[in-house]
């Protein structure tokens, strides 16, 4: 199996893992608030992946500057991203700050483009482009497009993620393994989210078993697992937007999970949206790279 086919494996468990928060966090409700939540995520993912790491055999950072840099990546991947999502969902719709959320993959593209000279080719641009357009079908075909405050805070939640998947690329190219760089994030992201821990406590205590137990999931799934494999996929990867075009694929995700735990009934925007998103990370994955007829042909000899 070629790194390209591991790159697609690791990144589809990834994506699956986060759209399945989406319905686990409905499950939970109002009985864990949202930065109680963001404090359990963080640190049960922290001790999922310090165990993980234990077996693995982590290294300690490299130097004390990459101590800084883990810290930095603790805030734009956990602590930050989920107080920034929190805060933007308070004052917008789903559908408004999903789509937002959504321009991630084209913030890390760019980024990559400026700082590593990653290359994207035309149909690699127009393939990010649809889809985007795909999320918005998806999202808005029977919504309204609110705007408020909210939109601020959504982009920053894009922008700070985008910022983690850069420095997961500068990390792999300093020869820190995918459980490395997860591990140290989750762990100063918990360390950043200590101030929720009064509040997390006492909603844990009055919160009944599924949001117990939805909270758990969240934390070793979508968080541990699935920041563990996201690592991976980017450490294995020539370049990092073959990675983080996946997420166009979380709404997609998130509503047929939906359906199945909630019963919640897909409308035709679902189908047509997710057909144009599934369409354009495929036409990315196979042309959206300048040098993909040398590696297709590569790969068959």
């Amino acid at each position: 199996m070629n790194n390209r086919i591991k790159v697609n494996i690791f990144a589809f468990i990834t994506v699956l893992f986060w759209g399945s928060g989406f319905p686990f966090t409905r499950i939970i409700g109002s009985d864990i608030s949202s930065y109680s939540l963001c404090f359990l995520r963080c640190l049960v993912s922290a001790v999922v992946l310090i165990i993980i790491g234990k077996f693995c055999h982590i290294r300690k950072p490299f130097c004390k500057k990459d101590i800084l840099w883990f810290f930095l990546s603790g805030i734009l991947g956990f602590s930050a991203y989920f107080v920034f999502f929190n805060l933007g969902l308070s004052t917008l719709t789903s559908a408004t700050g999903s789509i937002i959320t959504a321009a991630s993959p084209v913030l890390t593209a760019i980024g990559l483009h400026r700082f590593y000279g990653e290359r994207i080719n035309l149909i690699g641009w127009i393939s990010i482009a649809c889809a985007f357009a795909g999320v918005a079908v998806l999202l808005l075909w029977n919504g309204i497009l609110s705007i408020n405050i909210g939109i601020l805070w959504m982009f920053l939640c894009a922008a700070v993620f985008a910022g983690y998947n850069i420095l997961n690329r500068t990390f792999s190219s300093k020869g820190y393994t995918a459980i490395e760089v997860s591990t140290y994030s989750a762990i100063f992201g918990a360390v950043q989210t200590l101030i929720f821990m009064p509040s997390a406590v006492s909603d844990i205590m009055d919160a009944d078993i599924s949001s117990c137990l939805s909270a758990l999931y969240l934390g070793v799934f979508p968080g541990a697992v699935a920041y563990f494999f996201w690592s991976k996929a980017i450490t294995l990867a020539e370049r990092t937007s073959e990675v983080t075009n996946y997420l166009f694929i979380n709404p997609l995700i998130a509503a047929i999970i939906g359906f199945l735990l909630l019963r919640e009934i897909p409308d035709m925007g679902t189908f047509v949206g997710g057909a144009i998103i599934i369409i354009s990370v495929i036409v990315f994955t196979l042309k959206g790279d300048p040098d993909a007829p040398a590696k297709l042909k590569e790969s068959s000899e």
